[in-house]
């Protein structure tokens, strides 16, 4: 019988790849970019196939990330593609150990061993070929270019690889100042693997025979001799198949076993639409008709400025000249101001040869008599074009954009500036600059963006832009990072949007981002009266109009809008211009003519900085350098009169001790890692220890090097930078051979406060040493003993009693402990009372001699230069003294209460140096955050408004590992400046800013408030909340809970809730405010109901954000009512009654008992629907039995547990109502159960005997994580359903353990933190007490053996504490790590963790306890989802299948006779070399038979 042909199509991101086999041999293969058009991409490629081999049918199977929507649409087979790699590389190479693949946005990397384990990038697209091709272009070349100039670098910078636009931050201004283009490419390949490594790999270590596969390793040597450099200590060998770039496809096609398909069927298949269901939701057209449209047109036509005859002129004229981040412009102005000359272009990375260029031509065209009499620069290159070609005068680009702007508009009271990565908003009052808001640690959506893309698509900036104007179906693209909206322009361009259609939906999301990210607008009648728009992005139409849509104002955009950096800077250049018969400084038309420039690379090693400089030499002898944190570095020598410097002072201060001598520590030598809150405990811990007898060594101080050497062991990409440090400080401390390193787990610190509510540490500050325990091999390996206690640095008495204990091996008493800490107590206090004091003398120093200073406030480990990056010597070299705030804060300066919970004690250092200053002029406070902190999404909000109630400016720096600090320049640039104007204003002027009282008005939700209000609660799990909703009306309260989040209530959480805090509470405030933005409800007889935690995560101040929101929507007199055990607020109207509490404990053991019932029996129903059927009736009764006189019933409908029509039709069926009405003539159950035991037999009864199809039991996966997104199927993209779609039983542990887990948190901190015993005793009978409300429960589900069985939490307790302490308790804290491990031990090894991007509970007891979980149990298979309002959905679903794809393999093994399911047969490998080598030398590449 002759084998039939086998095809494997692999439809990526940028790439179609097709094979061809007949049997193993490839008869065909095909390679080719799709540049967005896959349908049409994908016709051409089938009849090139055709031609080849006319009239043929073949087995297809498709894959490829673009692979899962076509599949859909004909109705083929579809493999994940890891799986497809994983069977081809396991056929032909079954040594492999591991898989790096990298395709056009996909990032891969498989291990093989012990079982197949897939990592794929989430949220993110950096990395990827798609950001290599960015990159690129960036630097004016193609992929291929970009790896022959690589191939001569001399040194690596870092560069950020997260996204284009975080890479762009970083690359130009290397650009800008001369970098050597061969560094530059060799640093983005350098980038990719550190992304690679860091982000996918997420703690497991790189090891073995090592495959590289995908387009981007297979035509990039030197990107492979990068994962070669890095990785070379630990791999055995690298290889790089023959046919790597298709081993995807060729996977496929080995995996292709369905029914022949005529080739040319699939032709006709593609050539049709129908049946294509798009993913990507549309929004209005820019213009409802033409009229419109003509309307527009004619109104901007009025701001314009007459260019006047350069020829014609004579006398002084000015140069004003914007050396933008991507393009620069120039523009010449008479002595009566008018316009004479004009330049805007792109620079290609080059601005001083651009304004060269410019220049040139200027002089060229000037006639005799007209003279450059001053000049003036400002924008990212003014430094090196100021001293190359001595410009006059320089200024920063907000003051430039000033002035402009107030030509075209004298009483402009707000001006929007986008360039190519940067925003600024600036707002005016009384002719002066009054705040400036610059776009943060990103670019998201700015100019640049939507220029690569047009590129990307091979078109200008110009036409794409024309396309959006007419488009009729724009799509929706998100308002958040520019990566989230990027994967969703691929989806929508898979789907078969148009150029146009993405353009405007690019263009609506610039605005947005710009409106809610940059400004945070709120309501545009804060915008002001006389809006000027400017920048290059704004000479898009598509974006002004958009701009105007999205704010509801007409605006101003001159037709100069691209210039008015160089206009604003020519009017300045005659402002300032002192003589004008005198001639300009810049250089001549002559020395132009005979100007050079030459470049090199060096290190600065007069520091231990070792700053990477780029020395521009100028051909008149006069250099250029760039790079340097400090003057010494640019060969001037060091200004020992220099402005104060506290985090200096403080990090020298911090660090300044020196331990014992070998021979005089009896007692051996310890370790600390120089890491987040040992900057705080440092002095307190080295004299301990000392005192004890033992050599303390601390870890080197941070550098790039030592981010490097503990690179591969941090589990989650997206946590903090200083937390990536951690892991390369424990590497060194075991590269010394110290054998015990001390990082124990500080939960709260010491409460110097007595105002806060409560003093914790922030969850990753308190719980990394457990992410270090469980994820540095080395530890293991090498034998260390790592301290990572959980220790009371507020209870001295039981800190004691610890530190003997840990210590008791070394002959430690609690005598000598306690001796140890009243010394180490006394130093801890010497050394905050030196700050403290220094601070002081500061301020004194200022307000004596009439100087200015800034409060540079962050956390203690903020001082540590690899983190900050000089950020506090760039500010003294702006004439500014820095402060750090615990020099200047002090208890009892703020007034409260708060609108934030103030729960965390470095922020409440925070708050109260922001309290310290708004009554000093000469003082201003800039928050230093890292990026991915989510506690500063509570407290920058907070802390702008304790700045704005005076009239105080608020400046927000992020930091990240990225070294780069031209945005912080400007920022800090244009706060000097603003600084400097407030100064011409009086007192009175100032205060008319200030927003007034900080403090909360808290309004309270009162009885007369219960007879008259709604209560309306957002959803958290629709299953359990149906019974909470009812016991609360039986109660008597008008409780409606809002079933849904809609995709609008997730864009009102995104207008009106700080942009970097988490899914849940955008998702909730969203939900909870716009009922009242919608006209839903009436805000004059609505409260609104939601729960607040009290522990250390920002869930405590959801409530916070939640006033937030309604107060700035207008809502203010809404009550707020905060559910919370501890009952942190008072609310006269609500009473927690034993009869309430009684039936909220049923009603949670009813909703998980139900939730349990249904999961088990829907994916073996016999009759489509009949479960769902079973599900509402007993939903049904359980609300008549805790509701019984029906009070308020019709206030909102019941949760519809259908997504579709199809399945509500099913549920409502004649067939599944009869499965129901025939349980109920079988068990009994037609009447209402009298009581809550009967209730729970009747329900269990029927659930036991529901109808289900025999065969075997399907792959079970669990699904545990963050509490909102694990039960809200909004927020999870309901992936209940998609694990039942894919062949599997979802498993989801219920909603009351998480309550039991809170509860039992208490007795741990009695037992191990000294803390109050009789909580602990509360604590216990609690659990008692709810454990037998679930005792029937629990009795009938064994005796039925069908169904999850509840587990005690004190169990669960002892499960956890063998990976982690219990000591975890932020957020999930613990109880997620014990979840998981309950999951695997009861058959349940398929895990989806789900978390809000950037959760930081969760970085340490979700993704930071998936090494640990997998090395006790290799079966185990886990996926940590991150989830967030504008991730792509398609990568979401991507990342779950390919783990259900594992699972499915594994049962599949599990469950057949053969065990040898992937093929990886050693006999029916290809004659290929067995000894494997370098790729490099392996063969060279070349892309021969690629289309």
């Amino acid at each position: 019988m002759t084998q039939p042909l086998r095809m494997g199509l692999d439809i990526g991101s940028t790439t179609i790849k097709i094979v061809l086999l007949k049997g193993d041999e490839i008869l065909y293969r095909q390679y080719r970019r799709h540049h967005s058009d896959i349908r049409g991409e994908l016709i051409r490629a089938f009849e090139d196939l055709a031609q080849s081999f006319p009239g043929i049918s073949v087995q297809i199977s498709i894959t490829g990330s673009g692979g899962l929507s076509v599949a859909k649409w004909l109705g083929l087979d579809f493999v994940q593609e890891v799986i497809a790699e994983t069977i081809a590389i396991t056929k032909y190479h079954p040594e492999t150990d591991v898989i790096i693949e990298l395709g056009g946005e996909d990032a891969k990397i498989t291990y093989l061993h012990p079982v197949p384990e897939q990592r794929m990038n989430g949220t993110c697209a950096g990395g990827t070929g798609a950001f290599i091709d960015q990159m690129a272009t960036l630097l004016q070349t193609d992929a291929d270019g970009l790896n022959d100039m690589a191939k001569n670098y001399k040194s690596l910078y870092t560069i950020a690889s997260r996204c284009g636009v975080f890479a762009k931050s970083d690359l130009q201004p290397l650009m800008n100042e001369g970098a050597e283009k061969a560094d530059l490419a060799a640093s983005i390949f350098q980038a990719v693997v550190n992304q690679t490594i860091a982000g996918l790999a997420c703690g497991r270590p790189i090891r073995g025979h090592i495959v590289f596969l995908g387009g981007p390793l297979y035509f990039c040597s030197e990107l492979r001799k990068a994962f070669e450099r890095t990785l070379e200590s630990q791999a055995k060998s690298f290889w790089l198949p023959e046919n790597a770039q298709l081993y995807v496809a060729i996977g496929a096609a080995l995996s292709a076993n369905g029914k022949l398909v005529m080739l040319d069927d699939l032709i006709h298949s593609f050539m049709q639409e129908s049946g294509f269901t798009p993913d990507i939701t549309r929004i209005p057209p820019l213009f409802a008709d033409q009229a419109e449209r003509e309307a527009f047109v004619e109104r901007h036509e009025k701001a314009t400025l007459e260019l006047f005859d350069i020829k014609a002129q004579n006398g002084p004229c000015f140069l004003g000249i914007d050396a933008g981040s991507t393009t620069t412009k120039a523009v010449l102005i008479n002595n009566e101001g008018q316009l004479i000359y004009t330049y805007y272009g792109g620079n290609n990375g080059n601005p001083l040869k651009s304004t060269i260029k410019i220049l040139k031509d200027v002089y060229r065209q000037m006639p005799e008599g007209t003279y450059i009499a001053n000049s003036c620069v400002t924008g990212y290159g003014e430094n090196i074009i100021r001293a190359a070609l001595k410009v006059d005068d320089g200024e920063i680009e907000t003051m430039a954009h000033f002035q402009s702007a107030q030509y075209f508009c004298p009483d402009v009271d707000f001006i929007i500036d986008i360039g190519g990565q940067d925003m600024k908003c600036m707002r005016i009052r009384n002719g002066v600059i009054d705040s400036i808001m610059l776009n943060e640690a990103c670019s998201s959506g700015c100019g640049s963006f939507i220029q690569t893309f047009a590129e990307n698509l091979k078109m200008d900036a110009h036409s794409f832009s024309v396309e959006a104007l007419s488009a009729t179906n724009p799509v929706d693209l998100g308002t958040r990072c520019t990566v989230f909206m990027n994967s969703k322009v691929k989806q929508a361009q898979k789907e078969g949007a148009s150029v146009g259609d993405i353009s405007a939906g690019l263009s609506y999301s610039v605005v947005r981002n710009a409106l809610y990210k940059v400004i945070k607008i709120r309501d545009t009648s804060q915008l002001g009266k006389k809006i000027v728009v400017q920048g290059g992005t704004f000479l898009n139409d598509a974006i002004l109009r958009c701009f105007e849509l999205v704010s509801k104002r007409e605006v101003i955009r001159p037709n100069v809008a691209g210039l008015m950096g160089a206009f604003g800077a020519a009017i300045l250049a005659r402002k300032r211009c002192a003589d004008v018969s005198k001639v300009s400084q810049l250089l001549s038309r002559s020395q132009l003519e005979t100007f050079k420039v030459e470049t090199r690379t060096a290190v600065c090693q007069l520091c231990t900085n070792n700053c990477k400089l780029t020395v521009s030499k100028f051909s008149n002898n006069t250099r250029f350098i760039s790079g340097n944190r400090c003057e010494r570095g640019a060969g001037q020598d060091k200004n020992e009169n220099l402005l104060p410097n506290l985090f200096k002072y403080k990090y020298d201060r911090t660090f300044r001790y020196q331990p014992l001598s070998v021979d005089k520590a009896p007692r051996g030598t310890v370790g600390i890692p120089r890491a987040l809150n040992v900057y705080e405990n440092y002095p307190f811990w080295f004299t301990l220890l000392t005192e004890l007898g033992f050599r303390v060594e601390v870890s080197a101080r941070s550098d790039h090097n030592l981010f490097e050497k503990g690179m591969d062991s941090i589990p989650s990409e997206s946590v903090c930078y200083p937390a990536k440090l951690v892991h390369g400080h424990v590497e060194d401390l075991i590269n010394r051979g110290i054998k015990t390193i001390f990082y124990p787990s500080i939960p709260y610190e010491r409460k110097e406060n007595e105002s806060a509510n409560n003093h914790y540490n922030c969850p990753i500050v308190t719980s990394y040493p457990e992410v270090i325990m469980n994820n540095v091999e080395n530890i293991r390996d090498q034998d260390i003993r790592l301290i990572k206690d959980f220790l009371p640095m507020d209870n001295h008495k039981k800190l004691a009693q610890k530190i003997a204990e840990i210590f008791k091996d070394s002959g430690v008493t609690l005598k000598m402990a306690q001796s140890a800490i009243a010394l180490a107590d006394e130093e801890y206090f010497r050394f905050k009372k030196d700050i403290y004091d220094k601070g002081q003398e500061v301020v004194k120093d200022l307000e004596r001699s009439g100087q200015k200073g800034v409060v540079l406030a962050g956390r203690p480990y903020h001082c540590d230069p690899e983190v900050h990056h000089g950020i506090p010597e760039m500010i003294n070299s702006l004439g500014l003294a820095v402060l750090t705030e615990d020099s200047v804060a002090s208890p009892g300066l703020l007034e409260r209460p708060i609108r934030s919970v103030d729960q965390w004690m470095y922020h409440t250092r925070l708050y109260e140096a922001a309290a310290f200053i708004i009554d000093k002029s000469y003082l201003e406070l800039v928050q230093l955050t890292s990026f991915g902190c989510g506690l500063d999404a509570v407290t920058s909000d907070q802390v702008q408004e304790i700045l704005e109630s005076k009239g105080k400016l608020y400046t927000l720096l992020k930091i990240d590992e990225v070294s780069n600090l031209g945005a912080a320049r400007i920022r800090i640039r244009s706060l000097k400046v603003a600084m400097d104007e407030r100064l011409q204003r009086s007192d009175a002027d100032i205060l008319k800013r200030s927003i007034g009282d900080y403090k909360v008005k808290r309004v309270a939700f009162t009885p007369e408030h219960k007879k008259t209000h709604t209560l309306l609660a957002p959803q958290m799990a629709p299953v359990q909340f149906e019974f909470v909703e009812a016991i609360f009306r039986n109660a008597g309260y008008r409780v409606k809970v809002l079933k849904e989040a809609s995709q609008e209530d997730i864009e009102c959480g995104l207008r009106f809730v700080n942009n970097d805090a988490c899914y849940p509470s955008i998702m909730v405030v969203g939900q909870l405010l716009n009922a009242f933005v919608s006209g839903q409800e009436d805000p004059n007889n609505t409260s609104v109901l939601i729960t607040q935690t009290g522990g250390g995560c920002r869930a405590t101040n959801y409530v916070a954000f939640l006033r937030k929101a309604l107060r700035e929507a207008g809502f203010e007199q809404v009550p707020v009512v905060a559910l919370s055990a501890q009952n942190f607020e008072s609310n006269p109207g609500l009473k927690y009654t034993p009869k309430l509490l009684h039936h909220a404990l049923q009603a949670m053991c009813y909703g998980d008992l139900l939730s349990t019932l249904l999961l088990r029996v829907r994916p073996y129903e016999k009759v489509k629907g009949s479960a769902n059927a079973l599900y509402r009736l007993w939903s049904q009764k359980a609300i008549a039995f805790f509701n019984r006189e029906s009070r308020f019933d019709g206030l909102s409908k019941p949760y519809q547990m259908e997504r579709s029509a199809e399945a509500l039709l099913d549920s409502g069926s004649v067939a599944a109502k009869k499965v129901v009405s025939e349980l109920e003539e079988k068990i009994g159950f037609a009447k209402d159960s009298r009581s809550y035991k009967s209730l729970i037999t009747n329900t269990i009864d029927a659930f036991d005997q529901f109808p289900m199809v025999d065969g075997p039991r399907r792959p079970r996966v669990g699904l545990v994580g963050e509490i909102l997104v694990k039960f809200q199927p909004d927020a999870n993209n309901h992936v209940v359903d998609v694990i039942e779609q894919e062949g599997c039983e979802a498993v989801m542990p219920g909603l009351l353990d998480f309550f039991l887990y809170s509860i039992y948190n208490p007795i741990w901190r009695a037992e191990n933190l000294g803390r109050s015993a009789f909580g602990a005793f509360v604590s216990q009978r609690l659990i008692d007490i709810i454990e037998g409300y679930r005792k029937h429960i629990v009795k009938k589900l064994k005796a039925s053996g069908k169904f999850q069985v509840p587990v005690d939490i004190r169990l669960l307790s002892e499960k956890a504490e063998t990976i982690l302490s219990c000591g975890n308790a932020c957020g999930e804290g613990w109880f997620l790590t014990a979840e998981m491990l309950e999951l695997i031990e009861s058959g349940v090894p398929n895990i989806v963790c789900a978390q809000p991007f950037a959760c930081l509970p969760n970085h340490v007891t979700g993704k930071g306890m998936i090494k640990e979980l997998r090395r006790q149990y290799p079966q185990s298979n886990i996926v940590p989802i991150d989830y967030d309002p504008g991730a792509s959905e398609a990568n979401q679903l991507n990342r779950i299948k390919l783990m259900i794809s594992t699972a499915l393999l594994i049962h599949e093994r599990d469950h057949s006779d053969d065990d040898d399911i992937i093929h990886n047969a050693e006999s029916e490998r290809r004659n290929e070399p067995k000894a494997l080598q370098k790729t490099s030398d392996a063969f060279a590449v070349s892309p021969e038979g690629v289309s």
